[in-house]
């Protein structure tokens, strides 16, 4: 059974573009595989607290010697992180706002990536100290883009910073196998637009039936008398 961990960035609602593909893919996952395991985490309505000096200070603080208070400061992180571990794909849906990733998203990161939780510091490692501690995760972004452009060689590469940022965070929640897919020239309205939507949705079957299929026969899977499990996840919950 894979258990997914899918994460919603949009501030927006039912307009969302991102908030689309990932219902697309997750319904398409449950065709495949309806055993599938999904936690839902949804940042961008429920943001995670920001980091500050006092996370810092707990982080770093080694845990036998952390206060109650410290542990508190801690619980959220302990719980987003507890999620990674257990989840076998990531699937991040996020627009992407000022050419980066939304603050709610940023803010889930600094939470979930965390010393001696997922990633270890050893200067005796020279110049490259930090390694990650999980490992054989994949993940899928899943994003809405504004303007175009934005691939390697495309007029606006060096402007995404959405990509390359979530690409170098997922290193050190031991995801390896990484794949990104996304709609273009929501601004502008078009019929490029339509076209971008449309290649999305294609792409996103095409990748589930890579990543799900696993050698099995998806009418098999889907002949399967299996409740899929749909877990919501909420701050303090």
């Amino acid at each position: 059974m894979t258990t997914i961990l899918q994460i919603e960035a949009s501030a927006r609602g039912e307009r969302s573009l991102s908030r689309g593909l990932s219902r697309r893919f997750r319904e398409l996952w449950m065709e495949y595989e309806p055993a599938a395991r999904f936690l839902s985490r949804d940042v961008g309505r429920q943001p995670p607290p920001l980091v500050s000096e006092a996370w810092i200070a707990a982080a770093f603080t080694p845990p036998a010697e952390r206060s109650p208070e410290q542990e508190a400061i801690l619980a959220p992180s302990d719980k987003l992180i507890a999620e990674v571990e257990a989840a076998d794909l990531i699937a991040i849906a996020t627009p992407m706002y000022n050419y980066g990733m939304p603050a709610a998203l940023k803010a889930w990161f600094d939470q979930a990536i965390r010393i001696g939780k997922t990633f270890s510091f050893d200067l005796a490692r020279g110049d490259w100290p930090l390694e990650p501690m999980l490992g054989g995760k994949t993940l899928v972004v899943l994003s809405a883009r504004g303007e175009f452009g934005f691939e390697a060689g495309g007029a606006r590469a060096a402007m995404n910073h959405l990509e390359p940022h979530i690409a170098t965070c997922a290193h050190y929640l031991g995801a390896s196998e990484r794949h990104f897919i996304s709609i273009d020239y929501q601004e502008f309205g078009d019929r490029r637009h339509e076209r971008s939507v449309a290649n999305a949705h294609r792409a996103i079957d095409e990748l589930v039936a890579r990543l799900a299929r696993d050698d099995r026969n998806p009418s098999d899977a889907k002949m399967q008398n299996t409740t899929p499990q749909q877990v919501s996840l909420e701050e303090g919950a």
